[in-house]
């Protein structure tokens, strides 16, 4: 590898050149991240399907995500780049098959779906509940008042609904 004029470092030899350009934000080298619930919730619940394999996906998957903060420079994407992490793969165990793009995709959507659950029921005020008790979401909104995020919700959909009409909100995009 050389260093190119522009600071980056050049990491191929090939006709089409790739440069590693470090960000602005600065990484943490030092310390490494080893406990993320995300990744550890979803291997938990495909453990019978990594079989003996567990282990060995497990820690890739930290690789991947610490190879990934590495490059992007900062923490802040930690649970984005969790879930894309868990999932990459993990249609080869579940599905056995090594055409593994299109069940790690499904399986990655299916758990999602099922946290976009989470925030219907937050964004609806508790209206569409999903089988959660009534008492319990009342405590939740007692406890963590809305605070003006719900009207906020509302002028930024309005926004969206004025600036761009035919393009339907993310939500309803699946």
């Amino acid at each position: 590898m050389k260093p190119s004029s522009a600071g980056s470092t050049d990491v191929s030899g090939s006709r089409n050149r790739l440069a590693f350009e470090p960000s602005n934000s600065i990484a943490d080298y030092d310390a490494l991240l080893t406990r993320i619930p995300t990744i550890d919730d979803v291997l938990d619940g495909h453990a019978s399907a990594l079989g003996n394999d567990r282990v060995a996906y497990r820690n890739h998957v930290y690789r991947v995500v610490n190879l990934c903060v590495a490059i992007v420079g900062g923490r802040s994407e930690v649970e984005k780049i969790a879930a894309a992490a868990v999932f990459h793969d993990l249609g080869i165990w579940t599905d056995r098959t090594f055409d593994y793009i299109a069940p790690s995709i499904a399986l990655a959507r299916k758990y999602l779906v099922a946290r976009a659950l989470e925030d219907w029921i937050d964004v609806t005020g508790g209206l569409r509940r999903f089988g959660i008790p009534r008492p319990f979401v009342a405590r939740l909104f007692a406890t963590w008042p809305d605070a003006g995020f719900h009207w906020r919700l509302v002028q930024l959909a309005l926004h969206r609904f004025r600036t761009h009409p035919l393009s339907p909100l993310p939500m309803v995009r699946l």
